[in-house]
């Protein structure tokens, strides 16, 4: 079976700059519908009804960081199985190391290219499947 397109991103960051600069990239380049989260409770309250394909987090949030969001994603069964990848300046290899470890997919290095933004993207969700 053919892997399906990706067209749905919930996109979870607290900053306002970083967060207009990926939503520029990832629906004006890549196409994509975007729905975009300023924080971790943010997006488990908004998830369900928006169903997203794939689910880019920040890791350095207040409040609720990136991994206490993943954790709380796995917990409603309409999420669980979404891939999540994690948005970071911090990206050391034993720090991957323990984004994979917790579930996340694949980590993109901020600060990020917004031209090549939406072909990783792309490359993290077809590694999903």
């Amino acid at each position: 079976m053919p892997h399906p397109a990706l067209s749905r991103i919930l996109y979870v960051e607290d900053d306002a700059d970083i967060r207009e600069i990926a939503q520029l990239a990832l629906e004006m380049v890549g196409g994509f519908e975007v729905l975009l989260c300023t924080s971790g409770e943010q997006a488990l309250l908004q998830a369900p009804a928006f169903t997203p394909q794939l689910i880019l987090l920040d890791v350095m949030m207040p409040s609720m960081d990136g991994p206490s969001t993943l954790i709380a994603l796995r917990q409603h069964p309409e999420l669980a199985q979404i891939p999540i990848a994690f948005m970071t300046a911090k990206i050391q290899p034993q720090e991957i190391a323990a984004y994979k470890a917790l579930g996340a997919l694949d980590v993109i290095a901020k600060p990020f290219d917004p031209i090549k933004l939406p072909e990783q993207v792309k490359a993290i969700w077809q590694s999903s499947k």
